[in-house]
């Protein structure tokens, strides 16, 4: 069969979680060898577009480079917006992780968010096999996300799995290694990163960049009261004088910029409870929701959705990694891999 011709046992197989926030490689045998945000510095040259850097040195220049260069983020809400930019950075994320052996030719397994398009899905094939890739698979986030929790996905029991990364958020209902019900809707970190911006933009009239709102969030950022009474000096522009100004926002204040983005992700959840087969509901009454994905390390997001639908929700040990990491353990386990993978 052609498959089993191409099961072979490669030392040089990668597991890449292509995400709008932060890109993820795991290397066969290494484990996780690269964490680095999705963004990539390019100067304009003569109408050219030449990348300068890659990663955390791309990301330290976001709204601090001159009129030559500009700092990307090539993944928008979990898709590729730049295939040039996303080829080259992947490109280069690979070159690192090979020590810059530009003849080895990796076979490499892609996370992608459930039910994206057949366009969006050749655009992500593409970008890979031009950055240097053997062979492509995709494998859904949802998916991986459940195999890194460690979730008995092959077996005849429902297991929910809650995913919230930088560009999107996803639930999936998964048994059987296949996906009974899957809804993924456009809001994630960025999205609450967007409304603590505008929050202060309204509440007290100062302008704040996309890094300052991201650690504002890290820093203070809660669905439920923490009890800490927890505060930040923040500066930004003010928007009626014009010149820099120094605030404290409170944990309370972010906690009500982030309502809209909360209401949106517990949505989904009612919305996917509702959907649930009931002899698969009775499972997940007794399993709970685990959750994965750099968005649900909110603080005391776990608690606001176990508050509003009663059942218990589980954390998975290294939420940003668990993606990635159930893709690496498809690459581990190749008897996996043709049930899983998109065809």
């Amino acid at each position: 069969m052609i498959l089993d011709s191409i099961l072979g046992i490669f030392s040089n197989d990668l597991a890449i979680d292509l995400g709008t926030a932060n890109t993820l490689i795991y290397q066969k045998g290494r484990g996780v060898v690269c964490n680095e945000p999705s963004v990539v510095a390019v100067q304009n040259e003569g109408g050219k577009r030449k990348v300068v850097a890659v990663g955390l040195e791309a990301k330290s220049m976001l709204g601090r480079t001159p009129e030559s260069i500009t700092a990307i983020r090539p993944m928008r809400e979990g898709v590729i917006a730049d295939f040039e930019i996303t080829e080259e950075m992947l490109r280069r994320f690979i070159r690192k992780v090979h020590n810059r052996r530009t003849l080895v030719r990796p076979r490499i397994i892609i996370c992608v968010p459930h039910g994206i398009t057949e366009v969006e899905k050749r655009a992500v094939r593409e970008s890979a096999e031009s950055a240097g890739a053997r062979e492509v698979y995709l494998i859904e986030e949802p998916m991986a996300a459940a195999i890194g929790a460690g979730l008995p996905i092959t077996e005849a029991c429902g297991s929910m799995i809650l995913d919230i990364g930088g560009g999107t958020s996803e639930i999936a209902v998964i048994s059987l290694k296949g996906i009974v019900y899957s809804h993924s809707i456009r809001v994630g970190g960025d999205k609450m990163d967007e409304a603590i911006a505008n929050f202060l933009k309204r509440r007290h009239n100062v302008l704040v960049g996309e890094r300052t709102a991201e650690q504002i969030k890290i820093s203070i950022g809660s669905a439920l009261p923490t009890g800490e009474n927890l505060s930040i000096e923040v500066k930004g522009r003010d928007l009626v004088m014009g010149v820099p100004r120094t605030i404290r926002v409170t944990e309370e204040e972010v906690r009500e910029a982030l309502t809209e983005p909360a209401n949106q992700i517990l949505e989904i959840v009612r919305l996917a409870l509702e959907k649930t087969p009931p002899e698969l509901s009775g499972d997940i009454v007794d399993r709970g929701i685990t959750m994965s994905g750099g968005g649900s390390l909110l603080r005391n997001l776990d608690k606001l959705i176990s508050q509003e639908t009663g059942l218990p929700v589980v954390l998975v040990d290294d939420p940003i990694s668990a993606v990635v990491l159930g893709s690496g353990a498809v690459l581990d386990q190749l008897e996996l891999l043709k049930d899983v993978i998109i065809q």
